[in-house]
């Protein structure tokens, strides 16, 4: 396979760290991004050439400007898009929970899934390829008590998806995967130590890594779940 150019949201934990190393074993040119500061700098030095890790905030629309234009012009039209940073509100009931709140989970999953795709799909248009994967969730297709913010943000993802989808020229595709569920610090922070009984996210991107490389222009419109979860 080809080295890829591949940009990742939420690269300094979770799923999205499991991912970037994944990424860079198979030798691909991964650009990513973070909003922790220390966590962007303490990965940089493993990491290494090429690839380029900055801290970032998805939800400021010119935070994320600056950065793709450094990634287009150190890496040129990513071929893969993984946005993958989220947010979860704490478990409540929905009127418990503030406007801030909501808002929050809504500005990182929503917006700043929009903010990566308007910086960096002009490009990606302009060569004729590439594939915008959104990471949805179980919550993005069904619904959970004390989750409403973290639901409608994926279920907002599954429609944003689907009709970027319909937007988007041949040779390009946009796709919205399932993870799947995985021992996170997110997840522990509904599932609380139960979480624990799921699979790890190193695991689980060895399965995850391929099967987004394996995306293409035929996946187009899809709503796909990682296999085996």
């Amino acid at each position: 396979m080809s080295r890829r150019t591949i940009v990742i949201t939420g690269a300094t934990r979770g799923l999205g760290r499991a991912l970037v190393e994944r990424f860079t074993e198979a030798g691909h040119a991964v650009y990513g991004c973070g909003r922790s500061r220390a966590a962007v700098s303490a990965l940089r030095p493993p990491l290494g050439e090429p690839h380029g890790l900055a801290s970032v905030d998805v939800r400021d629309e010119r935070q994320v400007r600056a950065w793709a234009e450094q990634v287009l012009t150190a890496g040129g039209p990513p071929q893969l898009l993984v946005n993958n940073a989220a947010l979860i509100n704490r478990t409540a009931p929905l009127w418990e929970l503030g406007a801030d709140e909501l808002g929050d989970v809504l500005d990182v999953n929503v917006k700043g899934t929009a903010n990566l795709i308007r910086h960096l799909l002009p490009a990606m248009i302009a060569a004729g390829r590439g594939v915008v994967v959104n990471l949805s969730s179980y919550w993005g297709r069904s619904c959970a008590a004390g989750e409403a913010p973290y639901c409608a943000s994926k279920w907002a993802i599954e429609g944003l998806t689907g009709s970027l989808a319909q937007e988007l020229p041949s040779g390009l595709a946009a796709v919205a995967v399932n993870p799947g569920v995985i021992d996170t610090e997110m997840l522990r922070t509904c599932f609380g130590p139960a979480a624990g009984g799921y699979i790890d996210p190193q695991a689980w991107s060895r399965v995850a890594a391929p099967f987004l490389l394996g995306l293409g222009p035929q996946h187009n419109g899809a709503s796909l779940t990682v296999p085996g979860q």
